[in-house]
């Protein structure tokens, strides 16, 4: 378990939400965009919405991300044996940290992200779209740590605490004005 992780490989990633329509969608966004030669990213939920809420698509639309592929699915697509094997599983919520998860073939690497969930903020819409920007903001914040860690040559001990710590960075979200 100390050795790192094999090289000359893209490393995929789980990012794991209850409802797979906000956070876990807008990490698997950013880490495909930042990291597409590292890293390959997919997101699910254990009760998923069905749909991606408006508001991180139109976040992802501004941001010129492309959202066609994008959908809101079950984390049982990740668990069959067809599925791709995971190298990390991230949750982004509180809900789905404290749901028990599938039995993820391969032993992938796992941490608990936990960020604030923005389709529950109150207030104007300006109010409501600024929680989503907020939690995009935590999430690239935490994916630009996580993709300059030297994943090939880490061993897993200390990846694993790497991975760990960058799920309690302090994010001081912005107010609205």
């Amino acid at each position: 378990m100390s050795d790192p992780l094999p090289g000359d490989r893209i490393f995929n990633v789980l990012f794991l939400c209850t409802h797979n329509s906000a956070r876990s969608v807008l990490a698997e966004s950013i880490l495909n965009r930042s990291a597409n030669d590292k890293f390959r990213a997919f997101s699910a939920g254990s009760h998923p919405r069905g749909q991606i809420h408006p508001y991180a698509i139109d976040l992802l639309k501004n941001l010129s991300y492309d959202v066609s592929g994008l959908r809101s699915k079950s984390w049982d697509e990740f668990a069959g044996p067809d599925a791709p094997r995971m190298d990390f599983v991230f949750t982004v919520c509180d809900d789905a940290a404290k749901e028990v998860c599938p039995m993820w073939p391969g032993q992938p690497m796992t941490a608990h992200w936990g960020v604030p969930d923005p389709s529950t903020a109150e207030g104007k819409e300006a109010e409501k779209r600024l929680a989503f920007a907020n939690s995009y903001r935590m999430l690239q914040r935490r994916i630009d740590v996580f993709i300059s860690l030297p994943v090939k040559s880490l061993a897993r001990l200390a990846l694993q605490k790497e991975i760990e710590e960058i799920g309690r960075m302090v994010d001081a979200p912005e107010k609205a004005s």
